[in-house]
């Protein structure tokens, strides 16, 4: 090595393992004549080079510019040492000493250059359904520790053929250190079993049959990257019936798969950002307006929720049976999807008709994402394959913190330094199978990245059994409110720091006050002391029976009716909600809401799109979470710019004067479409109407009334007219699945007070 030579060490954190980044860094320095290694550390990938001091500054210019398309450099730090005299350019083995920060990339769809092969009779993998390389294939679903290598990923117990070893270890081949590499001769392999797990037949007698069965009409488990799913032909009306009578989801929508672009675009709407989404390496499901009837699987909704295969099984089969599927998760209503074949024999007996399995073990469960396009950006509504686990950069750096988030929509998510990192969408706690599966989760990201939390962030929901859990794992608890937590969420997913107003609006969340909150104005500052101030809220009124007003909007809105009418109220028969109700069931709410037993009180803004909902005759029972807000939504007639009145003072809003419009519109026969839209214009205003009273400029559209497209556009438009600068949700869910990521911001704005406050002290 010449005297004018130098060495320069990089550290490059970011999502730059399982990307192919240490054979991109290899090619590069070995064009440009560099001496070296590459190797994946704890915290990223770690380059040592030697050559002329120009060739070196090229090379770290190129690390950046050229990059592998699914690589994210969050950092690049570079120093220059004495040289030593490399001999060569190598890979070495990954270094396993130290904290573990590097990120685990998440399963990423199969790449054009894959489907090539698998579709050329000529290729030694033709119709493989486990083809991969370092551009796709499963990443989060089989790692198992970091750094990310194959001995440390569920496919360990596949031996490499020559042929694969020889691709392994060739700088020049796609699947050079591509840890999942694997081909028919090495690789997992497909059986279809019968219910009872018996083995019908292996291999593509096996895939061949188990598309049979679909055309026969039968329901398929089919073991995908994350999990089971369920898979039935949705052009079959009587399948999909059997399939929601066996799966016990009578009416939610089903999402569908579609053999390719087209098929979508002749049943869907799909603009270009749509079709990136589609297409896109993360592949999410993608809500779209469709075209067509699709009573069966989403009767009533304009929008259908449409992929594409993601998989190199998944496009082998969808090929062969040349229709759309329904591809819902393989599990009962309210449980975690099935993740071991033998598991999914026991759980979806008396469901799945045949089952078709492979023998490479997922680590974890991982559900399909749920995305859509809002107001021209994407916008992420579950976050699980393709999203999770990259983390979210913030702003603030935060101690070690496990959030465990909420009950329902669950993720949990561990702060470390300037990221959090958030976990795969969990579900809802409502089973004991679900309650394991968030019990793995939030060992499992503490695991991974061996971290032991300083705090554990939580509700102040003392009943929510992530709560509970929280306060078993014998570390300081740091209670964070809901909505100002909702709020922390939407801040950091738009990079903001305060002051800030939040428009916080969800079905509950229990308030600082004890009592149920849910239509919520909160301004979060710079400054810890306090944490937020709840600047303004809507009225309270009562949900007669509790928990059974959630699942029955006629109570809300008789809570509702209750605040303006009082006890004249069960004389008003003309009002559609009473009649809903038998004369016993109203003498028994009479009772709750005359002596506020079993009736609490909330400011909720979703139990006010479902009162509303019920008053104006379009749904009294909810039969899955939202369905009443929903439908309201789906009502609305657009370009109506009608606005109804509301009171404000001493910041409480009034909803009174906007009700009792409607009770007058509706007595006057004006058309439901018509008051769908005035209500939502009216809440828009409501926040405009905030937001110049806080006289905060920033505004953060938060928490689950937000899924609503119209509420959103509106509310956005016209804080814009009025100069203000909204925003809302991009990578992290507007409900509570993004709930965690605010809970950890909460617990480290508080812990930072805490300090700040010991010393003070000590001065």
């Amino acid at each position: 090595m010449r005297l004018t030579a130098e060495r320069i060490k990089i550290a490059v954190q970011g999502a730059v393992q399982g990307v192919g980044f240490r054979p991109f860094v290899y090619r590069l320095a070995s064009s440009l004549g560099l001496k070296g290694w590459v190797l994946n550390g704890p915290q990223g990938v770690v380059i040592e080079a030697e050559g002329e001091p120009a060739t070196l500054r090229e090379f770290l210019v190129r690390l950046d510019r050229e990059k592998p398309a699914l690589a994210i450099i969050q950092s690049l730090e570079a120093s220059y040492l004495d040289v030593v005299g490399y001999e060569q350019f190598e890979i070495r083995e990954s270094d396993n000493v130290g904290e573990k920060r590097a990120f685990i990339m998440p399963d990423i769809a199969t790449c054009c250059d894959c489907l090539r092969e698998i579709f050329d009779p000529s290729n030694r993998r033709y119709l493989y359904p486990f083809t991969n390389c370092t551009n796709c294939g499963p990443r989060f679903s089989i790692i198992e520790a970091l750094p990310y290598d194959r001995a440390r990923t569920s496919m360990k117990a596949f031996a490499m053929c020559p042929d694969c070893e020889r691709e392994y270890h060739d700088p020049a081949s796609r699947r050079f250190h591509a840890q999942p590499n694997a081909c028919p001769v090495c690789g997992p392999q497909l059986e279809l079993w019968n219910p009872e797990g018996t083995t019908l037949c292996r291999g593509g007698e096996a895939l061949s049959m188990a598309v049979g069965a679909v055309r026969d009409g039968q329901i398929l488990a089919l073991k995908g990257i994350g999990g089971f799913q369920l898979i039935v032909d949705a052009g079959n009306r009587n399948a999909v019936e059997r399939l929601r009578e066996r799966k016990r989801r009578e009416y939610k929508p089903f999402a569908l798969m579609f053999p390719n672009l087209k098929a979508i675009r002749a049943a869907c709407e799909v603009g270009e950002i749509e079709e990136r989404l589609l297409r896109s390496a993360e592949a999410p499901i993608v809500l779209l307006r469709r075209r067509i009837d699709t009573a069966a699987v989403a009767a009533g909704n304009p929008y259908l929720g449409a992929m594409l295969p993601y998989s190199p099984l998944h496009h082998i089969f969808m090929r062969k049976l040349g229709c759309a599927v329904v591809a819902t998760s393989g599990n009962l209503s309210d449980e975690p999807i099935c993740i071991d074949g033998l598991a999914a024999v026991d759980r979806l007996r008396g469901v799945a008709d045949v089952l078709l399995v492979h023998n490479r073990p997922i680590v974890r469960h991982v559900d399909d994402s749920v995305a859509r396009v809002l107001l021209g950006r994407e916008q992420i509504l579950r976050r699980a394959r393709g999203y999770a686990p990259l983390p979210i950069h913030l702003k603030i750096s935060v101690p070690p913190i496990l959030a465990v988030g909420a009950h329902l929509k669950n993720s949990v998510a561990l702060g470390i330094g300037n990221d959090v990192f958030a976990s795969q969408h969990i579900g809802d706690l409502e089973t004991p199978e679900a309650l394991s599966a968030f019990r793995r989760v939030s060992t499992d990201l503490r695991t991974l990245y061996e971290v032991e939390p300083e705090a554990v962030a939580c509700d102040l929901h003392p009943e929510y059994l992530s709560t509970k859990h929280a306060k078993t794992l014998g570390v300081p608890l740091a209670g964070v409110q809901h909505h100002y937590a909702h709020v922390l969420a939407c801040m950091a997913d738009n990079q903001l720091e305060g002051p800030v107003l939040g428009v916080s609006w969800d079905g509950t969340g229990l308030g600082s006050d004890g009592t149920i909150w849910g239509g919520e104005f909160i301004i979060v500052n710079e400054t810890t002391e306090p944490p937020f101030t709840r600047f303004a809220h809507f009225r309270n009124f009562r949900l007669p029976g509790g928990e059974a007003a959630i699942k029955q909007p006629r109570r809300a809105a008789l809570g509702l009716l209750w605040e303006i009418f009082g006890r004249d109220l069960f004389a008003r028969r003309e009002l559609l909600p009473l009649r809903e109700f038998s004369g016993p069931e109203l003498h028994m709410l009479r009772q709750m809401l005359a002596n506020g037993v079993n009736a609490p009180v909330t400011s909720s803004a979703g139990r006010l799109f479902d009162a509303v909902a019920s008053l104006l005759g379009i749904r009294h029972r909810s039969r899955f979470e939202g369905e009443a807000a929903m439908e309201l939504e789906f009502a609305v007639q657009r370009g109506v710019d009608a606005v109804y009145p509301y009171g404000f003072m001493g910041g409480v809003i009034d909803w009174e004067p906007a009700i009792r419009k409607i009770i007058q519109d509706q007595r006057k026969g004006e058309a439901v479409e018509h008051i769908a839209a005035a209500f939502h214009n009216t809440l828009a205003e409501m926040v405009v109407g905030m937001a110049r009273a806080s006289r905060v400029e920033r505004v953060a559209l938060t928490g689950g009334c937000f899924q609503n497209r119209y509420l959103t556009e509106r509310t956005v438009a016209k804080l814009r007219e009025n100069g203000m600068r909204p925003y809302w949700h991009q990578r992290i869910p507007p409900n509570d699945g993004g709930l965690a990521v605010g809970q950890v911001v909460g617990a480290a704005r508080a812990i930072g007070a805490r300090r700040e406050t010991r010393e003070a002290c000590c001065v």
